[in-house]
């Protein structure tokens, strides 16, 4: 997504922008591709595995901001994961090239506007609020000259062998009745617990610890926990979005720990591309949710304080 840094107030362009990110995820997802799940460690990607953020807060992306720009890392062979805008750079020291271009990202948020206001004063009603989006066009530090070295030399990556470790703390710490046993893994909402066959029954051990954050990250949406709507039936749309949900949570966090993400439900894609035809907001907000379940899971990780600070949401749900 390219452009122009853009204020959308209008009811139409905030429409037209959800339709333009809808768009583009139900590409990639209609070309066997998904969004939260890249490459990395392959020759399409230069970029080492790592959430991305702003190079001069140092704050994290989320949400579908992510997804975005982990796609343009890939897509243009990016060697970094810091993002800038043109001011930004300015204010380092540097300066973006000439002729490049940068990348669409979004902030979402809500407002009540000011008759709303006095029409809930006049009526004794709940003001609603109205959504809205605002493009905001970043860089990448490759994409730009005479930044300062730490802004263009990636972070190095975690030891593989303290990845696991710090999976098996957090799963520890979160209180969910984790069970090992079966053939196969699941979250029972009714029981509140989570089952995940033993990690024999694995064909690689770090495949167990990806498992088991997807199966978490559904028990982060119990009453007690984060309070999502988990009454969806096995191949109804509320089911396919909260798996979605789950997707994209479990992509974030292990991005987070060092894991690189994979998908465990590849077969849900004709279901999600149904839900984001039927609503062109629904990427947009599973995108949010995914970032909020991240965000509670990484909080009960070893060394939590700074394992969170790679997830914080920066965009919230429209």
């Amino acid at each position: 997504m390219q452009g122009q840094k853009v204020g959308v107030r209008a009811g139409q362009g905030r429409a037209s922008l959800y339709e333009e990110i809808t768009n583009k995820i139900a590409a990639e997802l209609e070309a066997g591709r998904l969004p939260w799940v890249q490459p990395w460690g392959t020759q399409a990607a230069k970029a080492q595995l790592a959430l991305p953020r702003n190079a001069v807060t140092w704050r994290p992306y989320s949400g579908i901001n992510v997804l975005i720009l982990w796609g343009a890392v890939i897509e243009h062979g990016f060697a970094g994961q810091n993002w800038l805008t043109f001011r930004q750079a300015l204010s380092l020291g540097g300066h973006v090239r000439k002729g490049e271009c940068g990348i669409t990202v979004v902030y979402a948020d809500r407002f009540i506007p000011s008759d709303e206001r006095q029409r809930a004063r006049e009526t004794g009603g709940e003001a609603q609020a109205i959504p809205f989006l605002k493009r905001f066009t970043v860089f990448n530090s490759d994409q730009c000259d005479g930044l300062p070295e730490d802004i263009v030399t990636a972070a190095a990556p975690r030891p593989a062998g303290a990845i696991q470790p710090v999976v098996e703390s957090l799963i520890a710490n979160s209180g969910v009745d984790f069970r090992i046993g079966g053939d196969r893994a699941f979250y029972v909402p009714a029981e509140d617990f989570v089952q995940v066959p033993p990690p024999a029954a694995f064909f690689e051990p770090i495949n167990w610890h990806r498992t088991a954050l997807h199966e978490l990250a559904h028990a982060s949406g119990h009453s007690s926990r984060l309070d999502r709507d988990l009454s969806g039936r096995f191949g109804s749309r509320k089911y396919a979005f909260e798996e979605l949900i789950a997707e994209i949570a479990s992509a974030f966090s292990c991005a987070a720990l060092g894991i690189v993400p994979t998908v465990r439900h590849a077969d849900y894609i004709g279901c999600w591309l149904d839900v984001l035809r039927e609503d062109n907001r629904a990427i947009v907000r599973a995108a949010s949710q995914a970032s909020r379940v991240a965000d509670y899971l990484l909080g009960f990780a070893p060394g939590a304080a700074g394992v969170v600070e790679a997830i914080k949401p920066d965009c919230a749900a429209a």
